[in-house]
Formats: structure tokens, sequence, C-alpha cells
């Protein structure tokens, strides 16, 4: 780092100001050039990275050895560079370096601008090619046909609860969670019109809606409240329309050139998504192995039982007595089979491990189907961003 040269004494204030204004803009030029070497120097290690990982078949996208890098850098992190800061700069390092081992194709709900699209740079970030795509079913879809290599799914919501097309959707398909993350959600109230008074109608996912729903009840009560496929696709529908307005993420609103008639009215501030990414095939290892930072691991599993009674208490007593915590499940009808159930389930910790082996023995007797979904690390609490 250059030694910034002491202010000459016999120049005036004014100048002595100047010239330590000039050096300090030499200093951050040397600087930049130092981190652009840097940059590039990283970028063709990781090149090289990608070009053995080709060769072993291994996936490029490794959300544990990322959030590893990720700790290890913010411990070291003396500041004055504030820790928020680092992880933003590096979150499109990471981003980058992914796309230069290889292009990673993302789908989510689209179009551009959906609380998912949010979410998916905001842990992913800019540098994937992001696909829009208009259903549910069609982010699973192109993930199991391996026409993306990962998808982003809103998995619950801490206030509404299990986004329940989600779940019905793992059922359907053959896809893997590679990773999770929670995204805070807030909402805008957006529309070609000016003021509150001119709205008659209201757009956006029904989630948003929910979430919504005292402000909407206290603020519009004559409005009437319609459902619609994404938060992004009902801030085009009230381009064309009047006296209507949509709920949606608040930089939808520059994009379309729409009004932002209130900012945060979703109904409390403590509301958050719950997102995972899925991707055609399982990470390869052990959760516990991959993980090796001392996170909490969790694991998703689908299964259906045999219509005996006792099946499901069965099951849950095979983890209880080997002490593992159940932090999630939830039953869902079967597709095409009256009065058949399925059941997600969420468990803190690895289940892909030797060490539960005899107890996925012992549930697996007593079930008539058992997929596990993906072990992995417990996802992040971001800061900004949000839902579908």
């Amino acid at each position: 780092m250059q030694t910034i040269p002491s202010p000459n004494s016999g120049a005036s204030p004014g100048g002595r100001e100047e010239s330590s204004l000039e050096s300090l803009r030499g200093e951050i030029d040397a600087l930049d050039g130092a981190i652009l070497d840097l940059l590039n120097r990283r970028a063709s290690a990781s090149l090289a990275v990608g070009a053995i990982k080709k060769k072993r078949g291994t996936p490029v996208f490794r959300p544990e050895r990322e959030e590893l890098l990720m700790e290890t850098l913010l411990e070291k992190n003396a500041g004055p560079l504030p820790n928020t800061h680092l992880r933003s700069i590096y979150r499109e390092i990471l981003s980058s370096s992914r796309a230069l081992q290889s292009p990673l194709k993302v789908a989510f709900l689209g179009p551009e601008g959906t609380f998912s699209h949010m979410a998916a740079t905001e842990f992913l970030g800019n540098s994937m090619d992001f696909w829009a795509m208009a259903r549910f079913d069609d982010i699973f879809e192109a993930v199991e046909n391996n026409d993306c290599e990962l998808g982003v799914i809103p998995l619950e919501n801490s206030l509404h609860g299990t986004i329940v097309q989600s779940i019905d959707l793992f059922a359907a398909h053959t896809v893997h969670i590679r990773s999770e993350w929670f995204s805070r959600i807030s909402h805008s109230l957006m529309s070609r019109e000016k003021t509150l008074s001119d709205i008659r109608t209201v757009y956006s996912h029904p989630q948003a809606l929910g979430q919504c729903a005292e402000w909407l009840r206290n603020n519009l009560p004559q409005a009437e409240l319609l459902s619609v496929d994404s938060t992004a696709a009902a801030a085009h529908k009230v381009l064309a329309e009047r006296n209507a307005a949509a709920i949606g993420h608040g930089s939808l609103a520059p994009r379309l050139g729409l009004s932002i008639l209130a900012r945060s009215i979703e109904d409390t501030s403590d509301n958050w998504t719950r997102f995972v990414c899925i991707g055609p095939d399982p990470a390869p290892g052990p959760a516990s192995e991959r993980a090796k930072n001392g996170e909490v691991l969790k694991t998703s599993v689908l299964f259906t039982l045999a219509d005996r009674p006792g099946a499901l208490a069965a099951v849950l007593q095979c983890f209880a007595d080997a002490g593992v915590n159940m932090n999630k499940l939830e039953s869902r009808p079967m597709h095409l089979e009256r009065w058949k159930y399925s059941f997600f389930c969420a468990v803190s910790c690895d289940l892909t491990g030797e060490t539960h082996a005899p107890l996925l023995e012992t549930v697996r007797e007593h079930c008539h189907s058992f997929r596990i979904l993906g072990s992995y690390p417990t996802g992040r609490y971001m800061q900004k961003g949000s839902l579908a």
C-alpha cells in the first residue's frame, strides 16, 4: 500500500487538503489496479478448478463450500469494511466463478421482478443464467429434465405456512434439495394512479395478498382482491388497467413506470420466506462430510405409508428412539389415490451419513415408499429480499 505523504506545512489549508485528496485518489487507483489483477488471478484459478470438476463429474454449485469460504472471510475481516458489504461483494465474486466454470441455468417463477427472482439473485448473485418460468411445475420439469441445472422454489412462509403446491411437486418429480435460505419479505403497493382513493382492484400472488390482509382491510376496504400467478405478473397487469394496484417488490415500480402508493404494507415486519435450491442430482457425499465448519445440518424426506393403524406413529417413534429431532411434518393428499397421503418431513441432522443407516432401514420397514430429498446446512437469514 502506498504511504500517504505528509502535508506541506508551508501550503495553505485548502492546498494541503487538495494535496491529500489527490494522494488518496492515487492510492485508491493503485489499489483498484491490484484488486483487478487479483480478481483475474482468482478467475484463472477458478477456471482450472472448473476443468477438474468437469473431469471428475462433480457439480459446479457447492453451497457448503461457498458458505465455509464466506464464514472464514468474515472471521478474518478486521474492518472498516462491514461484513454485510463483504458478503455482497463475495456473493458476486462466487457467482462469477460459477459462471466461468460452467454457465448455470437457474429456473425461477417469473417474470423478472418476482420475489423468487429477487431471492435467487440475492442468494446466487447476478452472473447466473436466470430462466423465468410461468409455473412452479415448469421449474420442477426443467430441473428434472436437466434443461436447467438449478431451480429456486419458495417452500414456506413464516406467517402463512407451507406453500403446498411446492410440496406436492416434490412428490411428482425426482429432484433434490441442494441448499436453503430465508429471505425477508417487504411488500409495496404500486399503481398508475396517484392516490389510494382511486384504487378499486388489487392484484397479487395469493401469498402476498394474505400477508397484507390486515393492511388491505384497514386502507382499501372497498377494493376487490384478485389472485394472479406472481407478484410481477400483477404489476404488469396494472400497467393497462385504471383504478388498479399491484402488491409486489418495490423495485418493480421504477422498472415499469408505476407509482408506489405505500411501502412495507406487510402485516408484520418479521415476515420471512424459506427458499430452497433444487437440482437434478443430490450433492455428492454425506452432508456431514461436506460441511466442515460446524453447521447445523438438516434433511428433508418424503414418505408414504401402508394403510394400517399406527403406521405414522411407528415412523415417528423410530425417529424419537434414535434421538432425531423432527421440526416439520406436513401431510398432503396423494394424486389420483383417494384418501391416501404423502408426508413431507424435515429433521435436524444428516440422514445420509452411515450413523443413521440403521434408523433408515427401520423406518423404511414401516413405509410404503421413502425418499431423501436432500441433506444440507441450515440456511442463512438474508437481510434484504423476499416471496414467490
